[in-house]
């Protein structure tokens, strides 16, 4: 087994379904098979050599697939991936991260929407922005995120984790309106800014805000039960992120109990 570094040659003239593009299937392959795999292009297939320069990892015994350049015009790259690490040095399409089951995905760039969406275990870092519906579900479904980490160092979009139903979310910028809308469970921290109403129609689940105190609806209410000891094991975890997330165990938290508006489960949990 062995990794291999893709570097793209131009910018494609159509849409490229990035799929195909897994680490651990890759490595199984000798280069004359890596050169053949063909990605979709339209209603039409292209083969890998012909969008990318194609070399070895020199020493890589892992499973490991190091892309280079703008794939903006690449959708669905590790899309349902489940082992391997994948790293591109560049900015991605849609739904990138995409039902992914296991293995590292890190993406240097921004990341346009649906990113991780459905995901459902394994850990997406993103360098920079994504759009919306990150961490939702896959149009059609129900379910949006369902396991796995999912951290994004720069802004989100709207809607992020919309449905979310297990997982943890860690965004160190901003995001916009309805973050965490008709969350099930899991975890979203917020170490930025936040669009008009956070929380909406959440059921359960929780949602941390280590910057800026958002507006939080009226079908939220303070919970009065001491929760000292669960906010110290949830703080320490989220303080290995650093950044606004660091000294959350040293701080106080206020809790929300909503949205009352439906089961009324879920939490707001701010740091004082």
């Amino acid at each position: 087994m062995s990794g291999w570094r893709l570097a793209l040659r131009a910018q494609p003239s159509l849409r490229i379904d990035a799929r195909e593009l897994q680490p651990a299937v890759l490595a199984r392959l000798a280069r004359a098979e890596v050169e053949r795999v063909a990605l979709r292009q339209g209603s039409s297939e292209i083969a890998l050599a012909e969008l990318f320069d194609i070399e070895p990892i020199e020493g890589s015994m892992s499973t490991a697939l190091v892309i280079e350049g703008d794939l903006s015009r690449f959708d669905c790259v590790g899309w349902s991936m489940t082992d391997g690490e994948l790293q591109v040095q560049g900015s991605v399409g849609d739904c990138a991260g995409a039902a992914m089951a296991g293995g590292r995905i890190t993406i240097e760039g921004d990341a346009a929407d649906l990113t991780g969406c459905a995901m459902r275990g394994g850990w997406l870092d993103v360098r920079g922005d994504v759009g919306d519906l990150a961490a939702s579900a896959l149009p059609g479904e129900m379910d949006g995120m369902r396991g796995g980490t999912f951290v994004l160092r720069g802004n989100a979009g709207a809607r992020l984790a919309d449905r979310m139903r297990r997982g943890s979310v860690v965004l160190f910028g901003d995001a916009g309106d309805f973050l965490a809308s008709r969350m099930v469970a899991g975890t979203l921290a917020l170490g930025g800014r936040c669009g008009v109403h956070p929380g909406w129609g959440m059921r359960r689940g929780s949602i941390v805000f280590a910057g800026p105190v958002p507006a939080v609806a009226p079908t939220f209410v303070p919970l009065q039960s001491d929760a000292d000891v669960f906010w110290q094991l949830l703080a320490r975890d989220l303080a290995r992120f650093g950044g606004p997330f660091a000294t959350l165990a040293q701080r106080r938290v206020r809790r929300l109990a909503g949205d009352l508006a439906v089961l009324g489960k879920g939490e707001l949990l701010i740091p004082e």
